[in-house]
Formats: C-alpha cells, sequence, structure tokens
C-alpha cells in the first residue's frame, strides 16, 4: 500500500510500515533540519509546514499516517487543546486531506491526555471530524513495554477506516516482567556523558539515608521532601500566606529552621518554596504529601536529624527524591536515575521511563556506569536503533526522540489494521484501488 507521512519527525511512521512492505508516497515535517534529516535517511524530499501543502499536491495514498503535535493537548503544557493559536489548526488540514484523497485507513498519535482533555470534549470534536470525513475510528492507549520494549511510554492511538472498522481488533502485546533496560544498552560506549561529582554527591547521599532506613520502614511510594523534615508550619486548614507570614515565631520553616523573631519577608525565605503559594488553601495533594513527609520524619527522626546536615546546601530540587522501585534492592547505584525539577527520581532498571521532548540533563542516567544514556541508546527505545542519522547535537537528538513514535509500536497497529479480515474489504474499495496506476 502506499501511505504518508504527516509531522513526519524522524519518521517512526514510515520505519513501521515500510518494515511491512508498504511504500511512503510523501512526508511533511516543519523543522527544517528534521526535514533534511528525513530525505538523508529515506530519500524521500520532506515537505514543509502542512499549513503550506494543499491537499490536491498530495499524491493519491492508501493510508495516512500523522503523529501530530501534542503540546497543545499535554498535561505539561498550556492544554489550549483545539483554541491554541499555534497547533490548534492542524487537525483540520489532516482532515481536508482524508476528505479530499478518501485513503482507506488511517493511523495517529497522541499524548493519552488527548482523551481527558476538557473532560473528553476535545476528542469528542475530533472524532466527529474523522466521522464526518467518512471513517470508522477506535482508539486505544498503548506502550512499547507491552510489545517487548523496555520503556513505559503510553500513548494514545487512532486507528480508522473508510466504511468499517470490523474484523480489527487491538494488538494485545506480550507485556512481561522480564523487561530489562540492559538490552539496549552498551556497555561503557566513550561518547557518553558521565555525571559530574556534585551529582554523584547527590545520589551517595540519598543512598546513605536509604541504608540505615530500618527493614521495617518502607522506602515511600510518595515523593520525599528534605525541607519538610522538622517543618512545624501550619498547612492543613491554613498556609502561611494566609497569616501574612505573621504569628508563625512557634512553627520551624524548611528542615526545621525556627522562625521565631523574623519579619513576614524572612519568614516566607524559610519556608520551601512550594508552602510561599499565594492561597488560603493548599490542595489536597499538596496537604497529603506533606502530611506524609513529617510523619515520616517523626518514624526516623533519630536517623534523619544526623543526616539532615548533608543536604541543606543542595539545590531544592536535590532535596526531593522519588523512589519508583517498589519492593526492589535498596541500592540507588542498580537503578536508573533522573533529574528532574520535581526532584530526583529513581527508576527499576527493567523499564526507561518515558522519554519525552527532553533537555539534555533530564535524559536517563545509568546509575551502575555513573553515565547518562547515548542518544542510540534512547533511539532503541524508540525501536529506531537501525535509523542511520540521527540529529548532528545531542540536544536536537533528544528533542526528537522524546516527540517521536515508536516504531514497534506502530508496526504492530499497522498489521493489525491492515491485515484484518475486514469482510468487504474488496467490494469497497478507495480511488487509489480502483485505478491500475495506483494500485498498490
Amino acid at each position: 500500500m502506499r501511505f504518508i507521512d504527516l509531522f513526519a519527525g524522524l519518521g517512526g511512521f514510515h520505519q513501521a510500515l515500510a518494515s511491512l512492505g508498504h511504500k511512503c508516497v510523501f512526508a511533511c515535517e516543519a523543522d527544517e533540519s528534521l526535514a533534511a534529516l528525513y530525505e538523508k535517511n529515506f530519500g524521500l524530499p520532506a515537505h514543509g509546514d502542512i499549513r503550506g501543502v494543499r491537499p490536491e499536491d498530495v499524491p493519491a495514498h492508501d493510508v495516512l499516517c500523522a503523529g501530530f503535535p501534542c503540546q497543545n493537548f499535554s498535561k505539561a503544557g498550556d492544554q489550549l487543546g483545539l483554541s491554541c493559536p499555534q497547533y490548534g489548526d492542524l487537525v483540520g488540514y489532516i482532515v481536508a486531506i482524508l476528505q479530499h484523497h478518501r485513503p482507506q485507513f488511517l493511523i495517529m498519535e497522541n499524548v493519552p491526555n488527548l482523551m481527558r482533555h476538557r473532560g473528553g470534549e476535545t476528542w469528542r470534536q475530533i472524532r466527529q471530524q474523522l466521522v464526518a470525513a467518512g471513517y470508522d475510528v477506535s482508539e486505544d492507549r498503548l506502550s512499547p513495554d507491552m510489545f517487548g520494549v523496555p520503556q513505559t511510554r503510553e500513548r494514545c492511538f487512532i486507528v480508522g477506516r473508510r466504511g468499517t472498522l470490523q474484523g480489527f481488533a487491538w494488538p494485545k502485546g506480550n507485556t512481561t516482567e522480564c523487561l530489562s533496560i540492559r538490552a539496549i544498552l552498551d556497555r561503557e560506549p566513550p561518547e557518553a556523558r558521565y555525571l559530574a561529582p556534585n551529582f554523584i554527591t547527590y545520589l551517595e547521599t540519598w543512598q546513605d539515608l536509604i541504608a540505615v532506613l530500618p527493614d521495617g520502614e518502607p522506602i515511600p511510594s510518595w515523593p520525599m521532601w528534605a525541607m519538610e523534615w522538622g517543618a512545624t508550619y501550619p498547612y492543613e486548614d491554613e498556609t502561611p500566606y494566609s497569616r501574612n507570614f505573621k504569628g508563625l515565631g512557634k512553627h520551624r520553616g524548611a528542615m526545621g529552621q525556627s522562625l521565631s523573631w523574623m519579619l513576614p519577608e524572612q519568614v516566607a525565605a524559610t519556608l520551601p518554596s512550594y508552602a510561599r503559594e499565594e492561597a488560603s488553601r493548599f490542595p489536597s495533594w499538596k496537604v497529603e504529601f506533606i502530611r506524609k513527609n513529617r510523619l515520616f520524619y517523626q518514624r526516623n527522626r533519630h536517623l534523619i536529624d544526623v543526616w539532615l546536615p548533608r543536604i541543606r546546601g543542595f539545590a531544592s530540587s536535590f532535596q526531593k527524591l522519588e523512589w519508583n522501585c517498589k519492593d526492589e534492592e535498596r541500592y540507588i547505584w542498580s537503578k536508573l536515575i533522573q533529574f528532574r525539577a520535581s526532584g530526583i527520581r529513581v527508576k527499576s532498571a527493567r523499564r526507561a521511563p518515558s522519554l519525552v521532548a527532553m533537555t539534555t540533563s533530564q535524559v536517563p542516567v545509568v546509575a551502575w556506569e555513573r553515565r547518562f544514556m547515548t542518544e542510540r541508546e534512547c533511539s532503541r527505545l524508540q525501536s529506531m536503533g537501525k535509523l542511520k542519522h540521527l540529529p548532528g547535537t545531542k540536544s536536537a537528538a533528544f528533542k526528537a526522540l522524546g516527540n517521536a513514535v515508536n516504531v514497534t509500536v506502530v508496526r504492530a497497529i499497522a498489521e493489525a489494521l491492515l491485515t484484518a479480515d475486514l469482510g468487504k474489504r474488496h467490494a469497497i474499495t478507495s480511488p487509489i484501488q480502483r485505478s491500475p496506476a495506483h494500485a498498490g
């Protein structure tokens, strides 16, 4: 079959469908450097912004693929959805191509929050447009680790077929606990970026605390906020701001610092940054995290008080730790690490965290080798290990890989969709299939 690759990026759709024997006849990508790279990798020029492409200039095709931008739907963005001035109109261009060419199939990808955005109303609007264009549509959320790739990265996928999807079933994958990130790693690659001494100190300091916790004290599954250990400022029914940072002399701020004899502005500066919120009440999730951290401190105060001075000079991001390893070995150096604005995140080595359009500092760290993952290793997490050319800089490569679709997942979907027994497959044909000149 002939397919087109809209918002092509690194060409994840191209790699998946080409591996099944299908032929790409058109691609578009607004980023000029990625468009040039696409031609270098696949020998097919990628046209620029889809807004500059007329539907009639797109070649006839059987399958439309589109990993359309997610920034306006992502929980990490402003969530303006279809009203986003930068990205909100892009679905309309996809629909225009569908209406003009009437391809038999469509496969689309976006963030899971697309389904929940504005209570589901955004997806309902998009779905109505696809149905009005003549497509039976289905959606599901799939992740690479469901298909043997050691990465947890759930994404929303949308498939459609003109007429009916009867006979199609979403691939279930083969989820297994035997996955290991080591399967995609190189051993001490020379191009890797290694941890600076201060980052090693952050991890060593947290490991020392974890090592002395009693066996009967579970490592918290919620974020550990060291600045709450020893703090007593009000947080449940009022906030320091609601009291204008006054009358708190009997309380303690971050890491137990006394608030007595302080001016209001000094009180505010002594509190954790998240406790300075200008609100009369903290949100329930914050109240719960503070409560849990203070109870944890009370149970382990004799250990924490000895350890706490070692972390006082750390930046606030490194005074927080998220242990996402459940009951695994209590040893940071056997895990994957991410340094995030929200804290140091410790993950199991079974699966990599979700690759996102990240800065180089957010790239997963292979703790046992004291280094960040390389671009080529991250490409394997997106099932793009055979891609010959990646962007020339680390930052550009990690951003592009974070925005890419996973080849293994798309291949499984395409295989299920394009080979499904749809009953009237030969009776309901697209204009392409009726024309011998365009026969796939």
